[in-house]
C-alpha cells in the first residue's frame, strides 16, 4: 500500500500505534541522516526504542560488505523478529534496506519512506530488493513487499537538480511502456523542478504498481519495466567498475535511446517514431560518453543480464509510444548498430 504522508505524518503514526514491533531500527545514509531524518524524527510518534543505521551514500556502497555490517549491527543490538526496520532514502537505501530486513533471521518486517524522485516513482514500488555483487547492478536480493510505502512530496525539495533528473528518467520509462497521455503530459515540462514535476508523481507510482500486481516475480509482463535497462544497466556497471559511477536514470536515458533506436531497427516501431522519443529525451539529458567502452566490454554485460534465457540476451522494447513487449531477443549486428548510432550523437 503507497500513502502520501500529511505535513504531521499521521498515516504513518496510526500505523505504528496500530502494530506491535519490539523496537524500530531506521536506515539512513549522510545525506538522508542530515536533510531527511530530522522531518521524520520530528513527526514520529511512537513509544518504541528506535536506533539509527547510517551508511555512507552511494551506489558502490550497496554490496554484500556493507549488508554483512548491518546484519552484525542488529545482531549486535538484539533485533528480533517483531523488529521494525525503516527505509528513509532513495533507491540504494530502499534496495539495501529491503534486502537486510528481508533476509535477517528469515524475514523481519519493513516499510519504505523514499527520498528521491527516483526511489518515490520507481525503486521502493514492487518488492524488488538487492545489492551488487562486483559491478554487476541488484545481481543478489529477494522478492519481498514492504508493509508500506510513505511518500512525502516534500523531501523532493532537499534534492540537487541532477538527482531529480534521474528519477525523471524512470517516470519518462512508464508513460513509454505503459501510457501515452503520461509520456505526453511529461514531455510539455519545459523546466524540470519539483513544482513541475509533483503533479506527476501519483501517475508513475499507480503505473509501477498496477504492473507489479500483475506479475510480482516478473515472470512476464513486470519484465516491460526494464525498457531502457539492458543496455543501461551494462554502461551503469562499466562506470562503477571504472570507479566513476553515473546516476541511475543517467544509465536509463542513455539505454531508452539506444533501445529506442533498436526498436526500430527491429522494425517494432516506426522511425518517425524513434525519432520523436529520442529528441525528447536529449532534451532532458545531456549525452553521456561511452567512448571508451568497447562493444565487447558492454556485450559481456549484457550476457550476464538477469533477464537472459540459454545464454540469449532478452529485451524490454517499444512496440509502439505506451506499449511494449519483452523477452524479445534482437540481432546482434543491431544491437551494435544502436550504440554505434547513440556513439555518434556526440558528433551531431
Amino acid at each position: 500500500m503507497i500513502t502520501i504522508l500529511n505535513d504531521d505524518f499521521s498515516q504513518l503514526n496510526n500505523f505504528l500505534h496500530g502494530k506491535s514491533f519490539s523496537k524500530i531500527f531506521i536506515l539512513v545514509d549522510e545525506n538522508t541522516h542530515e536533510y531527511c531524518l530530522p522531518v521524520l524524527l520530528g513527526n514520529m510518534e511512537t513509544d518504541l526504542g528506535f536506533e539509527i543505521l547510517e551508511i555512507e551514500a552511494g551506489e558502490e556502497m550497496k554490496n554484500i560488505q556493507t549488508a554483512n555490517q548491518l546484519w552484525e549491527i542488529l545482531t549486535e543490538m538484539q533485533a528480533d523478529r517483531k523488529a521494525l526496520v525503516i527505509n528513509l532514502g532513495g533507491g540504494v537505501i530502499t534496495d539495501m534496506g529491503g534486502f537486510i530486513a528481508s533476509t535477517y533471521k528469515r524475514g523481519i518486517q519493513f516499510i519504505n519512506i523514499p527520498t528521491t524522485l527516483l526511489s518515490m516513482c520507481d525503486a521502493s514500488i514492487g518488492g524488488k530488493t538487492g545489492i551488487d555483487l562486483m559491478h554487476y547492478k541488484n545481481m543478489v536480493g529477494t522478492f519481498a513487499f514492504p508493509e508500506q510505502i510513505f511518500i512525502y512530496p516534500k523531501f523532493l525539495e532537499t534534492l540537487p537538480f541532477k538527482e531529480l533528473r534521474s528519477g525523471f528518467a524512470e517516470m519518462l520509462k512508464h508513460g513509454l511502456i505503459a501510457d501515452k497521455a503520461h509520456w505526453d503530459s511529461l514531455i510539455q515540462i519545459h523546466k524540470l523542478d519539483v513544482e513541475t514535476v509533483v503533479p506527476h508523481i501519483q501517475t508513475s507510482m499507480d503505473i509501477k504498481q498496477d504492473v507489479v500486481e500483475k506479475d510480482f516475480h516478473e515472470k512476464n509482463i513486470r519484465k516491460t519495466l526494464n525498457f531502457g535497462h539492458t543496455i543501461g544497466h551494462s554502461v551503469e556497471s562499466l562506470c562503477l567498475s571504472r570507479g566513476n559511477p553515473i546516476l541511475h536514470g543517467e544509465a536509463v536515458a542513455m539505454g531508452m535511446i539506444c533501445e529506442a533506436h533498436l526498436a526500430n531497427l527491429e522494425n517494432l516501431i516506426t522511425e518517425e517514431d524513434a525519432t520523436f522519443i529520442i529528441e525528447n529525451i536529449q532534451r532532458y539529458y545531456s549525452y553521456l560518453d561511452i567512448s571508451d567502452f568497447t562493444d565487447e566490454s558492454i556485450t559481456e554485460l549484457l550476457l550476464n543480464d538477469k533477464k537472459n534465457t540459454d545464454s540469449k540476451i532478452n529485451f524490454s522494447l517499444l512496440t509502439g509510444i505506451g506499449s511494449c513487449t519483452y523477452d524479445y531477443q534482437c540481432s546482434q549486428e543491431n544491437i551494435l548498430k544502436s550504440l554505434e548510432f547513440y556513439r555518434k550523437l556526440d558528433t551531431v
